[in-house]
Order: structure tokens, then C-alpha cells, then sequence
């Protein structure tokens, strides 16, 4: 196992820069997860990690080793891709002992690693099939397991269960929980999805242009985010954002009028008479009487858009003023339907608040 460490990491393409000063400690045994929208940048650092892209400038650590000049197959680690990667003329068994034969690891070696893989993933049964013959599911534990049983220092995963259908990349999201926990291999997992993010990782980098926004634990991400992305991005449904104005304390719009509380409400004097973004999470936002939310300085007026019924709950969907609207995750059983007028109770304790211009967070700055 082994700790990973990047130092004012940079990666150019040309004029273009695709990630900047980029600096991380990945603890040894750690899953940390680098997450982000398109183009952010984090498949190229995974990348950089696994010596497939070059580092422009800056160095990374894999253990004891600065790694920048170390060719990939030097660096033990092993790396599970999006598309599985498999050899479609090869079995499930020679496409997981390929890599140990191309290292000329003893056979009964090859054996014993492959069957203890088979059996950590329940592929035994799959062994002598073609990658054709298997699911979706089935190829993805195949390529897990060949990663397995190079026994790396550092496992890098580059959004292996994007190709799966919805069922399926739930299934394998805890399975290869389970897989990090039983292992305990130092992991680096690369995601669009901030769903599996946040129910995998140890820790989470999120990403935009190039750029970390924040590194920290899932909940910490969820409670405090240092920005108006992390906050949009880290969430589902993502959280609300309407633009109010500060008066003598309060949160004030046409449509609301919040006394926010606590650490909030001191950081909020500098803004008086000044426009903010007002966050608040769908879950922090209930339905007038169906509610144990109590009633105060916490109403938002609002008209139903769209009523989402989900089985143990429902979304509302509910216009704000101009082109604002909010979701609220209310009770399934809320008799409301579009075009109803309604009012909202928001949870004042759940409540931030963005700088207009540089979106920081102002409740944690």
C-alpha cells in the first residue's frame, strides 16, 4: 500500500491549461475521489497519476518515489478503465493473468491469485467464458480482478461503472466498496456522478476548469461548501439558489423574508443593503402544514411549476419570481397539484448565503 502526493501539479496541452497547481495527499488505504462536470480536469490528473499523460510541472509521490519520469507498468499500480479494456479472443481467466504472464510470475503464482480474485469478486463460474459472452456487470468485476491480482500499491479507476445501467451501477458501487474495505489498496476513483462520490469516497475532490474547489468528506461537502459550485454540484436534488437582499439581518425578496440564525446572521452585517445568493436544500424546505418545521421568520411564497410524485416522497417543483423556481422534497401525501399557490417553510439552520461576485460562501469565509 501507499500514500500519493502531488505538488503544484500542472498539465498543458499546447496553450491550453487542463489542470493548475494541483496539490493532494492521498492517505495510504484511502478512497478519495476526484469528481467534477466535463472537462474538468480529473481524468487527466488520474491520468498523470498512472504516467499516460506527462506532468507539465510539479511532481507526484507514489510512496517513497517522486514518479514523474517512471514509465506506467514501473509505477505498481493498476488501473480499471471505462470501457473494461478486455482482450475479446482471451478468456476470463487469461484476460485477468495476462499482466502477471507478461511478468513472467510463476504459473502456480498466476493461479492461486486469479482463483483468490475470482472468488473475492463471484466470478469463479465465469472463468473459461469470452468477454461477449458476459454482462455488462460481468466485465466490470473481470477488469476489477485483473487489476487485483497485480496486488498494486495504488488502484486508479476512471468512471468504471459509467456504462452501466442504472440497477446495476448501484450494485457495483457497493461492491466495490466492499472490495476497498476487504483490500484496503490506497484508491483513486474518477466520477462525473456526485451520487457516487458521495456514498464512496473517504474523501472528495471537486473540480471545476482545472481547478479543486474543495477537498473533504462527503457530509462536510454537504454542510459546508466553500462555494456556490460546491454547493450546486454536491447534492441531489442540487440545492436551491434565489437572489435576495440583505436588510438589517434578514434575507429579503418578494417572495421571502428569512431571519437567518447563528454563524450566518453575524457573517451577513458587511452585506447590508447588498444582493446575495440564498442557498437552501430541497430537504430543508417542507410544505405548510404537513410539516414539523415550525412557522416564523421562514416562508417562501411560491407557485407549483411540476408535482413529481416519488413513491416515499414528492417533489415540488414551484416558480419564485421571474425565472427563479425551487424544488422541495415534501410528503407524499401533500394534495397539491400546478398552479397552486403555496407556502413554503425553510429550515433558517440550513440556510447559506453566496458572495454575488466571487460565489464564496459566506457563512464559512
Amino acid at each position: 500500500m501507499a500514500e500519493v502526493v502531488l505538488e503544484h501539479v500542472y498539465k498543458r496541452f499546447g496553450n491550453v491549461t487542463a489542470v493548475s497547481d494541483f496539490n493532494l495527499h492521498i492517505a495510504d488505504e484511502e478512497f478519495m475521489v476526484f469528481v467534477g462536470p466535463s472537462g474538468c480536469g480529473k481524468t487527466t490528473t488520474l491520468r498523470m497519476i498512472a504516467g499516460l499523460e506527462e506532468i507539465s510541472e510539479g511532481t507526484c509521490r507514489i510512496g517513497d518515489r517522486i514518479v514523474n519520469d517512471v514509465p506506467p507498468k514501473d509505477r505498481d499500480i493498476a488501473m480499471v478503465f471505462q470501457n473494461y479494456a478486455l482482450y475479446p479472443h482471451m478468456n476470463v481467466y487469461q484476460n485477468m493473468s495476462f499482466g502477471l504472464r507478461l511478468r513472467h510470475t510463476p504459473k502456480p503464482e498466476i493461479d492461486k491469485r486469479v482463483r483468490e480474485a475470482a472468488g473475492i469478486l463471484q466470478i469463479e463460474h465465469l472463468l473459461e467464458r469470452r468477454p461477449r459472452e458476459l454482462s455488462g456487470g460481468q466485465r466490470q468485476r473481470v477488469a476489477l480482478g485483473r487489476a487485483i491480482v497485480r496486488e498494486p500499491k495504488v488502484f486508479l479507476m476512471d468512471e468504471p461503472l459509467s456504462n452501466l445501467d442504472a440497477k446495476l451501477r448501484v450494485e457495483m458501487r457497493a461492491s466495490i466498496t466492499k472490495l476497498h474495505q476487504r483490500l484496503g489498496v490506497t484508491t483513486v476513483y474518477v466520477t462525473h456522478d456526485q451520487v457516487e462520490a458521495m456514498t464512496m469516497g473517504t474523501r472528495i475532490v471537486v473540480m471545476k476548469d482545472g481547478y479543486i474547489q474543495q477537498v473533504d468528506s462527503p457530509i462536510h461537502l454537504y454542510d459546508r461548501p466553500v462555494n456556490k459550485f460546491v454547493a450546486g454540484f454536491i447534492g441531489s436534488p442540487a440545492m436551491n439558489f434565489m437572489v435576495g437582499t440583505v436588510q438589517d439581518g434578514r434575507l429579503k425578496s418578494p417572495q421571502f423574508d428569512l431571519k437567518p440564525n447563528g454563524e450566518l446572521a453575524a457573517k451577513l452585517a458587511p452585506y447590508n443593503g447588498k444582493k446575495v445568493y440564498v442557498g437552501i436544500r430541497p430537504e430543508a424546505i417542507d410544505l405548510k402544514g404537513f410539516t414539523d418545521i415550525p412557522e416564523g421568520d421562514n416562508i417562501i411564497r411560491a407557485t407549483v411549476d411540476v408535482v413529481e410524485p416519488l413513491g416515499a416522497e414528492t417533489h415540488i417543483i414551484a416558480s419564485v419570481g421571474g425565472d427563479q423556481s425551487v424544488v422541495a422534497r415534501v410528503d407524499a401525501h401533500a394534495n397539491v397539484k400546478p398552479g397552486d399557490s403555496v407556502e413554503l417553510l425553510a429550515r433558517l439552520d440550513s440556510l447559506h448565503a453566496f458572495d454575488m461576485e466571487n460565489e464564496k460562501n459566506i457563512r464559512f469565509s
